[in-house]
Formats: structure tokens, sequence, C-alpha cells
């Protein structure tokens, strides 16, 4: 038995995709995408030429020049230079600020890095009031904490000079020469433990839980876990808070100018270089020997802060 097969009906072509009108061509722009970028840039950019780079171009450029009282302005090359390096003054108080920048910011660094160890080991009570507690002085203007630390420094009507009374012991005058330095190292050291605090505690929360879960399994402590992932992972951040501090340093101005005033005999108005250049130009009127000064004080922040980042850096890279 036979059984026929009829063939398939051959099955409809799709109709024809109807094209859509050629409409106006959209018009290309001829910024790149990067334009865009500096678009967004350029405010930025604006402020930080006004703002930063017009002012020092302009200390520079007064740094050339120099009053005479027979001639005028005239163009004297080097020389606020040559006289800058020669300044007995100047260099008395840039002296005196490497010795505040090698004593004042380890300690200031090292107690701000155990405090980030204390409130990241989740073993400390309250940890958010710690926290608070400790960047709160870094809110409280330099000028309102100078007065204040300088009122309590004081041997007679200070706290230091009460206690020393009822104790009856001899307490020493913390707004002497020999304590001066220390003292305002206090100041600054109770102003940004806080800051480095949370620079170094931002860096330590970057850590990866699992490390600390491998490091529990192989049995180590929490000592071991902060010698040998914390501090490791803390190392960018920790370079980073000292070449901040560094700035800071060779920026010191506010603390011993308010001391003055409590201590006039022991602060000179050439203390540090800041206050050296600020009295040069508002007090006796050598705007560009002031700012020849300045202009060297900037070149060693840059080039000690610079060294300080390269040898971090090449440390990082030699691990």
């Amino acid at each position: 038995m036979s059984t026929s097969r009829t063939p398939l009906a051959p099955s409809p072509k799709p109709p024809p995709a109807r094209r859509r009108p050629a409409g106006p061509a959209r018009p290309t722009s001829r910024l790149g995408h990067g334009a865009y970028g500096y678009a967004f840039f350029a405010p930025f950019l604006a402020v930080f030429v006004i703002g930063v780079v017009a002012p020092l171009g302009y200390a520079a450029y007064l740094s050339f020049f120099q009053d005479r009282l027979i001639g005028g302005t005239v163009f004297v090359g080097l020389d606020n230079y040559r006289r800058a390096l020669g300044d007995e003054l100047f260099r008395a108080g840039l002296w005196r600020v490497l010795l505040f920048l090698l004593v004042q910011v380890p300690v200031m660094l090292g107690l701000a890095l155990l405090a980030a160890l204390a409130v990241d080991s989740g073993r400390l009570r309250r940890a958010g009031l710690f926290r608070i507690g400790i960047f709160v002085p870094y809110a409280v203007p330099a000028v309102v904490a100078s007065l204040m630390w300088g009122y309590l420094y004081g041997d007679r009507f200070g706290l230091a000079g009460q206690l020393g009374d009822l104790l009856g012991i001899d307490v020493p005058d913390l707004l002497s020469a020999n304590w001066m330095l220390a003292s305002i190292g206090n100041v600054v050291t109770w102003e940004y433990v806080g800051y480095n605090m949370l620079i170094l505690y931002a860096a330590l929360r970057t850590v990866p839980e699992e490390l600390y879960e491998a490091a529990e399994m192989d049995g180590a402590g929490e000592f071991r876990k902060a010698w040998s992932i914390k501090l490791p992972a803390v190392r960018p951040a920790l370079a980073l808070a000292t070449v901040f501090s560094i700035i800071g340093t060779f920026q010191l101005f506010n603390e011993p100018n308010v001391m003055q005033t409590l201590a006039p005999g022991v602060i000179s108005t050439s203390y540090t270089p800041n206050m050296y250049a600020y009295n040069l130009a508002f007090n006796g009127q050598q705007f560009n020997y002031s700012a020849a000064v300045a202009v060297v004080l900037g070149g060693v922040t840059a080039v000690v802060a610079y060294a300080v980042q390269v040898r971090s850096m090449r440390k990082e890279q030699g691990r």
C-alpha cells in the first residue's frame, strides 16, 4: 500500500520592511568627550589659579624688587634671596620648626595610630563617643585653643600654678623659654590627633574581613593581626598624614602668635619663619623681602615633603 505525499505549500514571504523616511541629520558636536571633562574641571581650575597660583606668582614677582629711599622700587634680582639665606633670625626660626617637626609629628601620629587601632579593634566600649571626643578638638579654632591652653599653662593664674600651690610642689613655668616649644607642641597635638586618627581609621576600614578570618583560623591574636595586617595596610595613609603634618609644621603661626601676648619676652616676632615673614610685611613694611622669605620657606617645605613622599613610595615598591 502506497501513500501519496502532498507537497508542502511554500511559506509566504515576509513583507518588506518599511523604511522610515529619512529625517534631518543630527548635528555632530565638534567637541569631543574630553572637552566636557575640561568644562567640569574649569571652575576648580579657575579658583586654583586665582587663589593659589596668582598669589604665589605675585609673591615671586615682588621678591625680585626692593624699595629704596632714593630711586623708589628697583629690580635687585636675587639679592633678597641671598639676604634671606644669610639671615640669622630666619635660620633660627627655621631650625626651631625643624626641631618641632622631629619631635611633635612622630608623637602626634603615634597617638593617632593608637587611637585608630583602638577604635578599629571592636573591643572598645562606646567607640563612637571615643572617636567624636578625640575629633572635637580639631573643630576648635587654633586661636581659641591657644588662648585656652595658654591660660592653663600660667604659673600664677592657670591650672598648672593652682595645682602646684594646692599640692605644694614646684611646677615649672610652661611659658618659659625652656618649655615654650613643648607647650606649643602639646596644643598642636591636642588639635590634630583626631584629624589624623580619622585618616588612619578610614584606611583600616578598607581591609577585607577575609584577611582577619584567615588570620583567626591560623591562630593569630589581636596583636599579631595588628602587626601583620593593619600596620601594612595603613602605611600609605600614614605617609599622607606625615606629608600633611610637615606642611602644617612649616606653616606654624597661630599658636605662637597668640601665646606671644602671654609671654612676649619668650616668643619674638621671628619665633617661626611664618611669623617672621608676617611681621616683616605688616609691621616692618618690607614687602619685597618678606616675599623672598615666604618663597624660600615654601621651597624648603616642598623639598622636605617631597623627600618624605619619595622615600615612602620607594619603601612600598620595595615591599
